[in-house]
């Protein structure tokens, strides 16, 4: 275990570097805070240096002996420098470095979801930890979605960044044309659409998810195989993209 006491210790700027994406895109890391997201992280041999707050390194010592054992950097830092390498408000003294995984050239299975410029990191995080825990098999990321690496996503995922087979693209139109012409159903979420219940498919479909101030972009919409929509029965006109996407997963999800 390394100890360091400096905030200008190169390690710490570079640590302080992946709070911005470019820096996440030159280096291929990311930091996941938290016990949680690192004890995952630990657990499916991802994780590459280690950091640990001095006073705290008796609560992590298991973690510790674990990232040492993996051949990982272990760096027990000042509080203050935890506070500067973390986002959040009040870290939980441990994170950690995790390299970003290609993601897959293409994605199938039976259901997958996808993101159309949705923009709220907290939106793209439950979306993604929701099509985990229904079982999705993978998601789609277009451009203008916030990025998955920030720290406010990563914590909305809740470890499931590490689970759900993740493909950015630039083209999201093209990519789900190409889905359609390999059997899948793509459904654009829309105001006005047909009723969700009565349509959905439950086999080989592509759930879209829109932004939230402009929804599905035209370009998706015309890619589209089925236009559909929650049925608002009281007084409001829409959801919060994440509820909407919840509810809509789940029943695509169920089976009989």
């Amino acid at each position: 275990m390394k100890e360091i006491t400096s905030a200008h210790n190169p390690a710490v700027l570079a640590l302080r570097e992946l709070q911005r994406p470019r820096a996440r895109r030159e280096s291929g890391l990311f930091i996941v805070e938290g016990v949680k997201m690192v004890r995952e992280a630990l657990a499916l041999s991802l994780c590459r240096t280690l950091i640990v707050e001095a006073g705290r390194d008796a609560e992590h010592d298991l973690m510790a002996r674990q990232a040492e054992d993996a051949g990982c950097e272990v760096l027990l830092v000042t509080p203050a420098i935890m506070q500067a390498v973390c986002e959040a408000r009040t870290p939980q003294g441990i994170a950690c470095t995790v390299a970003i995984r290609p993601g897959p050239e293409t994605l199938d299975g039976r259901l997958i979801v996808a993101l159309d410029g949705v923009q709220d990191p907290g939106n793209v995080g439950t979306i993604l930890r929701t099509a985990d825990a229904a079982g999705f098999d993978g998601a789609l990321l277009g451009s203008g979605c916030a990025d998955l690496y920030g720290a406010k996503t990563l914590r909305s995922t809740m470890g499931s960044v590490f689970r759900v087979p993740v493909r950015r693209t630039d083209a999201l139109a093209r990519e789900l044309e190409r889905m359609k012409a390999c059997g899948y159903a793509v459904i654009a979420t829309e105001l006005g659409g047909e009723d969700f219940y009565a349509n959905c498919p439950h086999e080989r479909a592509v759930l879209v998810i829109g932004s939230e101030g402009h929804g599905v972009s035209r370009e998706v919409r015309a890619a589209a195989t089925h236009h559909l929509a929650l049925p608002m029965r009281g007084g409001a006109e829409s959801l919060n993209a994440a509820v909407a996407a919840g509810i809509m997963i789940y029943e695509m999800a169920r089976e009989g």
